[in-house]
């Protein structure tokens, strides 16, 4: 694997709209390139644009939007969604880990999960939860960086292709 420095910023309120657009653009790759994260394999950028607008007005003060740029945007993002019950309240969700196919295999995405932790560590989170579906990359991902799986739920969505897929689901303490 090659690694090279990168910049992760997060991005606040108000997200710019080349920044959406930027999102949405990643989210149509990782799609068309196999990922299950929420969406089918004919996604399209006005689908991905109305769900990053509606996703980040969302985003609550607790919650953290990490993203990576190249010369061309956005390659890489990760977020984390605090819990927002009372009795919850140190724990998180990770979603949309996403990388970009032209910067995939430089050390991106365990970069993006590792600031993520000290991020969600620095609002006071201490228990992180995700799910994946089962032997994906991300699984083998999560598996390597310290995350403890759960279990697994058979049929728990539909992959981009609209076949049945299991799902794992993980936890971490930090």
């Amino acid at each position: 694997m090659q690694t090279t420095s990168f910049a992760i910023e997060e991005l606040t309120q108000p997200i710019a709209d080349a920044d959406i657009r930027g999102l949405a653009e990643l989210l149509v790759d990782a799609v068309r390139s196999g990922a299950s994260v929420s969406f089918l394999g004919d996604i399209t950028h006005e689908v991905a644009t109305a769900w990053w607008r509606d996703s980040l007005r969302h985003l609550g003060d607790r919650d953290v939007l990490l993203v990576v740029r190249d010369e061309i945007g956005i390659i890489g993002t990760v977020q984390v969604r605090a819990c927002w019950q009372p009795n919850q309240r140190f724990r998180g969700e990770i979603m949309k880990l996403l990388v970009h196919r032209r910067a995939r295999g430089r050390g991106l995405a365990p970069a993006l999960m590792d600031a993520i932790e000290r991020r969600a560590r620095g609002i006071g989170l201490s228990l992180l939860v995700l799910d994946t579906n089962v032997g994906t990359t991300a699984a083998r991902l999560y598996d390597r960086l310290g995350w403890t799986r759960a279990g697994v739920i058979p049929g728990y969505c539909l992959l981009n292709d609209g076949t049945p897929g299991d799902a794992a689901f993980y936890y971490k303490r930090i």
